[in-house]
């Protein structure tokens, strides 16, 4: 049952099953997502490269980027899910190539399993604010802004982002890119400067001052939560037009240092903050003052933050702590 489509439109499939396929299901925004699909009353379906362990949803092993198009398509012919949540990619790496294979060759071939499927579902892309340049502080980042971006992680996730748009031009996807800022909360990756400082935390003496080392905390970022998140996702599944582009974030540039003075505050631990080169730390990305305009959030998805950053910084440290203790009897 092919779809017909024109550019700017959507016609959501007839008899379209109250479904979700989220793509990186097994990852830190893919289980948020899973997650509202449930509390929504839709089923989510959850593909990953490995294969879950038991849990309340279906699951799918797959490699998109390794094994090419015909598994979704398949997937897709026969579940009939009204969207696709694409959460999968690779985070920050030494490695270009391994960025690029996951934020743009994964989804060119997330792209042809959807031109191969007789089956057209809406796709929520995920993109980054890392897509744009870099702007003046004390301004704040729209759908407008220049895209320029200054790392090779903000190439990768630029490629897919106008893969999607060209796609959905073309009449080959019915699409909406989510372009996030910083997402946080329960799950946090280790790798990330709050991940890393939660586990520095964990790791030290109960009753002795924890010594907390980190990069220079110069910037201010745009925070917002992972449900959050979610949630802009799920109202992109349902959003009439395709093709839109739109901003997700809380619209407040916080410092650093004070996401960071939260979250030791929310572990009840005494630490000292030590600055300083930091090896294996992403270098600098140039966007060192980020505040996210949310005007087209609102106005296109009915979309607002809802969850505070202490409310975040809670549930990171509360699921890292959880983490650690679950590795420590593994």
């Amino acid at each position: 049952m092919a779809q017909c489509h024109t550019p700017g439109t959507v016609d959501r499939p007839a008899g379209a099953a109250r479904r979700v396929v989220v793509l990186g299901g097994s990852g830190f925004v893919g289980r948020h997502v899973a997650a509202a699909v449930r509390a929504s009353g839709a089923e989510p379906l959850l593909v990953s490269r490995r294969p879950l362990g038991d849990g309340p949803d279906r699951s799918f092993p797959m490699d998109l980027a390794g094994d090419g198009p015909d598994g979704l398509a398949r997937l897709l012919d026969t579940e009939r899910p009204y969207a696709v949540v694409n959460a999968a990619g690779a985070a920050w790496s030494r490695v270009p190539e391994t960025m690029d294979r996951g934020n743009h060759l994964l989804v060119e071939t997330l792209l042809s399993a959807l031109a191969t499927a007789a089956w057209r579902p809406r796709l929520v892309q995920l993109g980054s604010i890392f897509e744009y340049a870099p702007p003046a502080p004390g301004t704040t980042l729209d759908e407008r802004a220049p895209l320029r971006p200054t790392t090779p992680y903000g190439w990768s996730k630029l490629r897919g982002t106008r893969a999607v748009l060209a796609a959905t031009e073309a009449g080959r996807a019915d699409a909406v890119v989510l372009r996030l800022s910083n997402a946080i909360g329960a799950g946090t990756p280790a790798s990330s400067l709050l991940g890393r400082v939660a586990t520095q935390l964990h790791a030290a003496d109960a009753g002795e001052e924890a010594e907390v080392h980190v990069s220079p905390l110069l910037a201010s970022r745009d925070f917002v939560d992972v449900r959050d998140v979610a949630a802009a996702a799920l109202a992109a599944a349902s959003l009439p037009a395709a093709g839109q582009v739109v901003n997700i974030g809380r619209g407040e540039a916080v410092p650093v240092r004070a996401m960071v003075e939260r979250l030791i505050a929310a572990s009840g631990r005494r630490a000292r903050i030590i600055e300083g080169d930091v090896a294996g730390v992403r270098p600098q990305s140039g966007l060192d003052w980020i505040q996210v305009e949310t005007g087209t959030a609102r106005r296109l998805l009915g979309w607002t933050p809802r969850h505070s950053l202490d409310s975040s910084v809670r549930e990171l440290w509360h699921a890292a702590t959880g983490r650690a203790a679950e590795e420590s009897y593994s």
